[in-house]
């Protein structure tokens, strides 16, 4: 009894091997992987916003728009539920990355009034937040490239033949993922001009 078990055993995972079973739990781990540092990136910028939003608001308080729609813009990422299942969710995904978006839009304009200002550019607190926003700008970007790749290989494997038949049967479907549009925007770092050379540094894809 004991070695029919084994060979039924062995004969499934041959057969689940073969039909791509593997395939689609690797590169789902991937994808939770890949997704979880995007998540991580996402949250290094959203701490970054209360110290620059006040740190502008020390010499461009009069800039209250600017300054409440960073603001707003923040809380309505923090207050968003992102769980695991967002994932396999297109609707739930796409208000995630409107709302990211709507942050970096923000976040952009609040840089860019900073031109105005020149005694804010001089900051040097400011330039130091400056720099660390734009480096996890380029860190979002390098995190949402892998997503996108991770995605799109487990994606093919879920549509292709024999593995699409096995991901019918285990509850495998296609996963959101960014849109190309929205993938261009993002690869632009917001940046300010402080007078001298650019401080961006071109993420390399």
């Amino acid at each position: 009894m004991r070695i029919r078990l084994s060979c039924l055993f062995l004969f499934l995972g041959l057969a689940l091997s073969g039909c791509g079973y593997n395939t689609l739990q690797s590169t789902d781990e991937q994808i939770k992987a890949s997704w979880a540092e995007v998540l991580n990136q996402y949250q290094r910028r959203a701490d970054l916003v209360p110290n620059l939003v006040n740190t502008v608001k020390g010499f461009a308080a009069q800039e209250q728009a600017v300054l409440l729609g960073v603001t707003n813009a923040r809380s309505k990422v923090g207050s968003m539920q992102v769980t695991p299942e967002l994932i396999n969710d297109d609707k739930a995904f796409a208000k995630f990355q409107a709302a990211q978006g709507e942050l970096s839009s923000a976040l952009s304009r609040l840089l860019v009034i900073s031109e105005n200002y020149p005694q804010l550019k001089s900051d040097a607190n400011f330039r130091d937040l400056q720099a660390q926003l734009e480096g996890t700008e380029n860190r979002i970007t390098v995190a949402r490239n892998r997503y996108i790749k991770a995605v799109q290989e487990f994606n093919i494997t879920v549509r292709s033949f024999p593995t699409n038949l096995t991901s019918m049967i285990f509850g495998f479907k296609v996963k959101p993922s960014f849109s190309v549009e929205n993938e261009k925007e993002i690869a632009r770092p917001p940046t300010v001009d402080f007078g001298g050379s650019s401080q961006t540094s071109p993420v390399k894809k």
